[in-house]
């Protein structure tokens, strides 16, 4: 799955919880917000401040965009973040495990980065395969 194909694919499925994600939807996903993130702040950074009368980047001057941004984002990141935990045949609800200091983030870390498991399971059909 290219990063395109991925990025329809979880904004067709915007609040969607059931289901699994591949692995490749869910890391081209984080790339793209990261990018966007990433470039919205830029944009913010630059511009925004200026008009405000500060300087360009200054904290003071607030990120209204960014905000507005991070929260439209918000509930696509966790309905694929809890589909990529579905697709390790996990239940949605350990995705609470990243509120636990350093061990639950990377302990999630690593379930993300591991492969699915295959064939069909308790949340759905195997999203790799291309028989169905």
């Amino acid at each position: 799955m290219d990063m395109p194909t991925s990025i329809r694919t979880v904004l067709g499925r915007y609040a969607t919880f059931s289901g699994r994600a591949s692995r490749s939807e869910y890391w081209w996903w984080t790339l793209a917000v990261v990018l966007v993130i990433l470039a919205v702040g830029l944009v913010e950074g630059a511009l925004l401040p200026p008009m405000l009368g500060f300087e360009p980047y200054q904290a003071d001057a607030g990120q209204p965009i960014s905000m507005v941004v991070s929260l439209a984002l918000l509930l696509p990141c966790l309905a694929v973040s809890v589909r990529r935990l579905h697709d390790r045949d996990k239940s949605g609800w350990w995705y609470l495990l990243g509120l636990v200091p350093v061990v639950g983030p990377v302990v999630l870390l690593v379930w993300y980065v591991q492969t699915g498991t295959s064939g069909d399971n308790r949340f759905g059909p195997d999203p790799l395969d291309t028989a169905q």
